[in-house]
């Protein structure tokens, strides 16, 4: 889009499709076969990008969630006050099928329709994912428990968004947040001290009474959450809580407060107790923190497709204004500088974009390959993914100089939220961690997944030198291997890219991307080097 201003101020970047004008995410979705949703997701793409949408998304985290914990006669509530805007984007995300696509749509290419739905709902209004993602994950745990799952089926296969907050039997929808950390352990959930006491069997299995707190409750307004919590017998189980209990009467989950987050101020992330609160046991007990993980490892998935869309949003917004934003007689665009710069980030985008769609689809399938990719490189692309969009966002906010650091731009929500998704889920350390220990828990799995990218990058010297040095990694004692986990995390993402790029990109950005990543000048700061001496036709190429 451009635009001339008559003070030289770009024009907002609004009413445009985000999914016809990003070549790189329409082709993935047709590699994976969705075709069938290519229309849909056109409609989507124009009404995610339209001046209404980007409005709401702006609303959803000006006008910010009001923690109301009791009624005007004492009585408590726990209730969560939300501005239109964000049940809104809730129903967006819910009708674009963001809760539960991949559940309900027995098609492999189901979990790419879905990729690609999630990856532009967060470049418009991330908080909203949050519990409309979790609540897709929650649906492989709760089946679990037979009893339960038929008793809430419906709820979850629905593409309505049901705001009201009454127990789950008379909506017409429902949400599943998740209650794993405390305060005194975060992501050592061995630590965890909140007790469940079993109090009998009910119609959906063995029911407990459950007291503590979880120092993050994201969200809180969340139709059910699972819980973790301990039994006297067999340590951390995983519970099904709901907000309210199959009596009809609100259960006893006092929520303590919000958090002042850094990034979005749309979604509601709480600190509670609970007060003897009621509980169905989900899976077997005393295997309550793998079954729970199992859960956690689904949304890292959409951590890594959210940090895609943010570099993705970062600089579609920085493109966007150079174009349309002129200095020393010419369009910023076009100086020769920042066209390097951004044609590095737009080399890092379209890498990343192909990592976490092409993961997506591994998702969809059980043959032993695509498990162990999902198993090694859903952690690898978290890490990776989620690190270079704090980088690209900051990257991107500098573009605009001055007019970047306001918060009346685009580029302060987009650079406060970049973080959360490196967070979330797993921390960076504790992805490379889980990298390693997929790794040495089946050691096939490296072992496939290091064949399949030298069958790739045979013919490119320099990727099958990445892919030899991670062979030879993997001979480390444990504690050495440790120490380097970061570096053979990063070694592991980059060369996995560089091998999707010299599968579905372009030559010319297949070639920069390998010619910029393993040069040792890349890296510390953005624009060092884009790889290519014709700078522009990356651009050319990113936008259509």
């Amino acid at each position: 889009m451009i635009g001339i201003h008559p003070n030289n101020q770009a024009i907002d970047l609004k009413d445009y499709n985000l999914y016809t004008s990003d070549p790189v995410l329409r082709r993935a979705v047709k590699r994976a076969g969705a075709e069938w949703c290519d229309a849909e997701l056109v409609a989507q793409g124009a009404e995610y990008g339209s001046a209404e949408t980007l409005q709401a998304g702006e609303d959803a985290n000006t006008y910010e969630p009001e923690l109301h914990t009791l009624s005007r006669t004492g009585e408590r509530i726990d209730w969560v006050k939300f501005h239109p805007a964000w049940h809104k984007m809730m129903a967006m995300a819910r009708r674009n099928g963001m809760a539960n696509r991949p559940s309900n749509d027995s098609r492999p290419s189901a979990w790419a329709a879905y990729a690609a739905t999630l990856y532009m709902q967060c470049q418009v209004e991330a908080g909203s994912t949050c519990p409309t993602t979790m609540t897709k994950g929650s649906v492989p745990v709760l089946k679990l428990n037979p009893a339960l799952y038929a008793s809430i089926a419906d709820k979850l296969a629905s593409m309505e968004h049901d705001e009201r907050d009454i127990p789950v039997a008379q909506k017409r929808s429902m949400t599943v947040g998740m209650g794993m950390t405390e305060k005194q352990g975060g992501s050592d959930l061995r630590t965890n001290i909140t007790r469940a006491v079993p109090i009998g069997s009910g119609p959906l299995g063995e029911e407990f009474e459950l007291t503590g707190h979880k120092w993050f409750f994201s969200a809180p307004m969340c139709d059910a959450h699972l819980v973790l919590a301990k039994t006297d017998e067999r340590g951390a189980s995983c519970f099904y809580v709901p907000r309210w209990k199959p009596d009809g009467t609100k259960n006893p989950i006092h929520i303590q407060r919000l958090k002042n987050k850094v990034g979005n101020r749309s979604n509601s992330s709480s600190e509670v107790e609970f007060h003897g609160a009621w509980g169905v046991l989900v899976g077997e007990e005393g295997r309550g923190i793998p079954t729970i993980i199992s859960m956690a490892a689904i949304t890292r998935l959409d951590c890594a497709l959210a940090g895609a869309a943010q570099m993705r949003a970062a600089f579609a917004q920085a493109l966007h204004y150079t174009r349309n934003r002129h200095a020393f007689g010419k369009a910023l665009v076009d100086q020769p500088l920042m066209t390097e710069v951004l044609a590095d980030m737009a080399l890092e985008s379209e890498a990343a974009t192909l990592l976490v769609m092409d993961l997506a689809e591994h998702f969809a399938s059980t043959e032993p390959l695509d498990m162990a990719w999902r198993r090694v490189l859903t952690p690898a692309a978290k890490f990776w993914v989620t690190k270079r969009a704090i980088a690209v966002t900051a990257e991107a906010m500098e573009v605009f100089g001055g007019n970047g650091y306001v918060e009346t731009g685009p580029m302060g929500r987009l650079f406060r939220e970049a973080p959360v998704n490196s967070i979330w889920e797993g921390s960076g350390n504790v992805m490379c961690l889980d990298v390693l220990r997929a790794i040495s828990r089946n050691p096939n799995d490296a072992l496939m997944v290091l064949v399949r990218l030298g069958e790739i990058a045979a013919n490119e010297p320099r990727v099958m030198a990445q892919v030899q040095a991670l062979r030879d990694d993997l001979q480390l004692p444990p504690d050495a291997l440790e120490r380097k986990a970061r570096r053979f995390t990063k070694r592991l993402a980059l060369t996995v890219q560089s091998c999707l790029m010299l599968q579905h990109a372009e030559p010319i950005a297949a070639q920069a991307f390998i010619n910029s990543r393993f040069d040792p000048e890349w890296g510390a700061v953005g624009g060092i080097t884009c790889g290519t001496e014709d700078a522009a036709a990356l651009l050319r190429a990113a936008w259509v």
